[in-house]
């Protein structure tokens, strides 16, 4: 098999070069919707305490050496989160940022492991303002790639059009069968057993190790996710307490929190929350996802404490944060996400691979 050609050869630059000056276009777009509507860019270091709290998100980490020659871990950030909130309870109150972000252990068409986090943030607005920014942005990004419809793998989705709004529940209901807020108690605690058995009713795999969460993953990622955004967008909302990271409890529906994702193509453009300020909610949630993943992967992050202090000063507030490689590919008609880059990280030939 003949070797494919590095992406800095001049024949394979040309065909990437289209992507690449739309994705200028793109970015020039979405600067100019986020001036008009008086937000300030920002631009928070990558270096960091702690990358974030997610069980399933993994950090490239190094040491900082002092000028006393004792060192100590840092971590490039998984999303500019912790710092843009810093800010808010600084005082500032419509934020945004394109920020470099790594997140390890992800490579394919829709994942690399650096790429650019779009986030924006409003301070006393709710999340579904945030709905509103989405849609907008997907309008923008066509206009500015000079394209009439969004487009991946064959399918396509009308940038246009107001995004279809569909709750978890519905989803569940709809294209699995199941009652999924029948396995979440009225304090948002879930009950693995009553899913487990509601999935193998609807034909579905259950593994004997599988925790509530790993059950609920399966079922979004294998029956609602591919069915998600074909046409026009997709706002999927309304996330059991227990997947909410730091999104605020819901008001309407306790047993869900403030959070939406947002689809295309279905592919997950965006993830957004009305935003948790209650300190001891959020540490007691770390503390949860990091126990998790130190049972499943035997590691952990330190939790940023100086981003808990500054939940004491925080206001109410509402952010997203929306996967800018991805949206240049579906508004430019890419294939894979390298080809939205313009440097792509080197990849790790499989022979020098360690596990």
């Amino acid at each position: 098999m003949a070797a494919v050609s590095p992406w800095w050869s001049p024949a394979r630059h040309a065909d990437r070069r289209p992507f690449l000056t739309a994705r200028g276009r793109i970015q020039a777009a979405l600067r100019g919707f986020f001036d008009g509507h008086d937000f300030i860019e920002v631009d928070p270091a990558a270096l960091q305490v702690s990358p974030g709290n997610e069980a399933h998100l993994h950090a490239f980490s190094t040491q900082a050496t002092g000028p006393d020659g004792f060192s100590y871990p840092m971590h490039l950030h998984t999303s500019p989160e912790f710092a843009c909130k810093k800010l808010l309870a600084a005082g500032e109150r419509r934020i945004s940022c394109f920020a470099h972000v790594w997140r390890n252990r992800e490579r394919g068409p829709l994942h690399h492991p650096e790429f650019t986090m779009l986030e924006w943030y409003r301070a006393g607005e709710t999340y579904e303002r945030l709905m509103e920014d989405c849609a907008a942005m997907l309008g923008l990004a066509a206009e500015a790639a000079g394209a009439k419809m969004l487009s991946w793998r064959g399918e396509s989705c009308d940038p246009h059009a107001e995004p279809e709004r569909l709750s978890l529940a519905e989803a569940f209901d709809h294209f699995a069968g199941i009652d999924l807020l029948a396995s979440v108690s009225a304090d948002g605690e879930t009950d693995r057993d009553h899913l487990a058995a509601a999935m193998r009713a609807s034909g579905l795999r259950v593994a004997e190790d599988d925790g509530w969460a790993d059950l609920f993953s399966r079922v979004l990622v294998e029956k609602i996710e591919p069915k998600l955004g074909f046409g026009r967008a997709t706002i999927l909302y309304g996330y059991p307490v227990s997947e909410a990271a730091l999104a605020r409890r819901s008001a309407a529906e306790p047993r869900t929190a403030e959070r939406f994702e947002l689809y295309a193509c279905g592919v997950e453009l965006a993830n957004a929350f009305g935003e948790l300020t209650d300190p001891a909610e959020q540490r007691r949630r770390f503390e949860i996802e990091m126990a998790e993943k130190q049972r499943i992967y035997g590691e952990t992050y330190p939790i940023d404490e100086d981003f808990l202090a500054a939940l004491n000063l925080m206001p109410e507030a509402s952010g997203a944060a929306l996967g800018f490689d991805r949206l240049v590919m579906l508004a430019a008609g890419a294939r894979r996400i390298e080809e939205v880059l313009w440097a792509p990280v080197a990849e790790l030939p499989q022979t020098q691979g360690r596990r």
